[in-house]
């Protein structure tokens, strides 16, 4: 069938993956540091993305394609937790596509996803899924109340939260707009392998970027990035996660490097992680 899908200019694509966190149905991922469609089935053709390219290399093109599935867009989204689910709906919500809409919602209650915290979007959505909470919680039974809240949570399967990509430092541009006002987690490769509870623990809140200061190339280019980041990125601090092996200590050095050359200091953490998952040392660089 012949209907509007997006169009890649690849000697264009500089690879900055802004275009990601703007694809509410999970249609662009970045490969060989390459932006691409990854099948026309995924691609809604409206467009969220094109405003967020800043080299112009995406573009709506009618051609044939294969028909957009909202029931596929669906199980690659539910995979990324609440927060992608609502933003998708929203999309939807916004354009005025009220059937694909409510084929996500049948999907959703077919599946028995319920979405927490916040209003659930869209008409005929069940008050299970919105999160309304019945019925209230007495004083003498708060600290019970917590404890109980706390074990499902801990039993419970954990979201991501991750909320941008790219996340290698080579790839991210310094001015994102996920870095302004956020505190930059910069972690070594390996660190959220042996942390049982990265996520929870140090990825919450913050905006992130990762890196192997012995395998990867370019480390003058990542001073070069760091600095920059430090200087127009908007950070509040930075907090730096490396492993106990000595080559590891090579990004907590990039770091302080590129504080020097900065003229806009900000506040400088640091953890050293065993390979157990357990802090071995953490402190502020002054």
């Amino acid at each position: 069938m012949v209907r509007e899908v997006i169009k890649i200019d690849e000697e264009k694509c500089n690879g900055c993956g802004l275009c990601i966190p703007n694809c509410p149905v999970g249609a662009i991922q970045i490969i060989d540091e390459k932006a691409r469609l990854i099948s026309d089935l995924f691609c809604d053709g409206l467009g969220a993305c094109l405003g967020h390219c800043p080299e112009g290399a995406i573009e709506i093109e009618k051609r044939e394609a294969e028909p957009y599935d909202e029931r596929k867009v669906m199980e690659n989204i539910v995979r990324q937790g609440d927060n992608v689910i609502r933003a998708h709906l929203e999309h939807l919500e916004e354009h005025g596509e009220t059937k694909l809409l409510a084929t996500a919602n049948e999907y959703l209650d077919e599946k028995g996803i319920a979405l927490r915290e916040e209003e659930a979007v869209g008409a005929g959505r069940s008050e299970g899924r919105a999160g309304a909470r019945s019925g209230e919680i007495h004083a003498g039974e708060a600290a019970t109340a917590v404890a109980v809240a706390d074990a499902i949570a801990d039993a419970a399967p954990r979201s991501s939260e991750l909320r941008q990509w790219p996340l290698q430092l080579h790839l991210v541009p310094p001015t994102a707009p996920w870095f302004n006002g956020k505190d930059l987690l910069l972690s070594a490769d390996c660190v959220a392998y042996a942390l049982g509870d990265f996520h929870k623990d140090h990825l919450k809140g913050r905006a992130l970027t990762i890196a192997c200061p012995k395998l990867d190339s370019g480390q003058d280019v990542y001073l070069e990035k760091l600095t920059a980041i430090i200087e127009r990125g908007g950070i509040n601090s930075i907090e730096v996660l490396i492993m106990q092996v000595p080559c590891c200590r090579g990004l907590l050095h990039l770091v302080q490097q590129a504080m020097e050359k900065s003229e806009r200091k900000v506040p400088l953490h640091y953890a050293i992680v065993g390979i157990e998952g357990e802090i071995l040392q953490d402190g502020i660089v002054n």
